[in-house]
């Protein structure tokens, strides 16, 4: 069986006769864990966000290499751990906060402007006389430590009272062009994760920390118009480079704690 036949391709997207066949993203239906077997830091891990497609790609007739797969960016980051009536410390991105930008490239650092480039790409050089099919996929979640003790202090004495984290992503499948830089942008999602702890700081080490509001996050959004992708998220720093942990006291003057890469 053909590639054609075999994926049973009423395409959802058609784009240059590159064709999306399966395309599914989700949040798995789990709450957030917190871990609280530290005497340092809480940890929480997030449920994963996933997206996987099944692409089929239409011979390439030229010296061309193209390659497909995912690219995210940051649009949105609420990012808060409250001590009491002490401050806050609170992860920002400066230039997101300031609208200086719409978005930050989410990518791993190194493959930009690519999420990652495992499971997550695939590369295909022309010229080639089949056509190809492929899926490419990428999973994402939180798995922070955030401090019991305010970050600035010498003490260790245990004062974290809540965690607040709002975050939103837009996520692209896109075919890019390497020869050419021509962009092929195939299906645009976007999705949202939100955290939020109450934690009481006088209970033993172990059963300080329990979710608040919602258990179960909302699923993801397939766009059905695509959505340009802005030029900074393409390019570095990535969220994780460009983000800034504050110390942001009830009185006296913010503190940077972490600055940026």
């Amino acid at each position: 069986m053909g590639c054609f036949q075999s994926v049973a391709c009423k395409p959802r997207i058609k784009h240059e006769n590159i064709m999306v066949c399966d395309l599914s993203a989700s949040i798995d239906r789990r709450p957030t864990v917190i871990e609280e077997n530290s005497p340092i830091v809480l940890r929480y891990k997030t449920p994963y966000f996933k997206a996987s497609a099944r692409i089929a790609m239409p011979p390439i007739p030229r010296n061309e290499t193209w390659v497909v797969g995912w690219i995210q960016a940051c649009t949105q980051m609420e990012f808060f751990n409250i001590y009491g009536d002490l401050g806050m410390s609170s992860w920002e991105l400066p230039e997101l906060q300031e609208g200086l930008v719409r978005a930050i490239s989410d990518s791993d650092g190194v493959s930009y402007p690519w999420y990652g480039n495992t499971t997550e790409t695939v590369t295909l050089a022309g010229p080639t006389s089949k056509p190809a099919c492929f899926t490419v996929s990428m999973n994402d979640n939180f798995y922070p430590s955030v401090t019991w003790a305010v970050p600035v202090s010498e003490s260790n004495m245990p004062l974290l009272t809540r965690i607040k984290r709002d975050q939103s992503f837009t996520t692209w499948l896109v075919a890019l062009n390497m020869s050419t830089q021509e962009k092929v942008l195939l299906q645009t999602v976007k999705w949202r994760m939100k955290v939020d702890i109450a934690v009481d700081p006088s209970k033993p080490l172990g059963s300080r920390a329990r979710l608040t509001g919602r258990v179960h996050q909302d699923q993801p959004k397939v766009l059905t118009q695509m959505e340009p992708i802005p030029p900074n998220a393409l390019v570095k720093p990535n969220a994780n480079d460009a983000q800034v942990l504050m110390w942001r006291p009830k009185r006296g003057p913010p503190l940077v704690v972490i600055p940026s890469k």
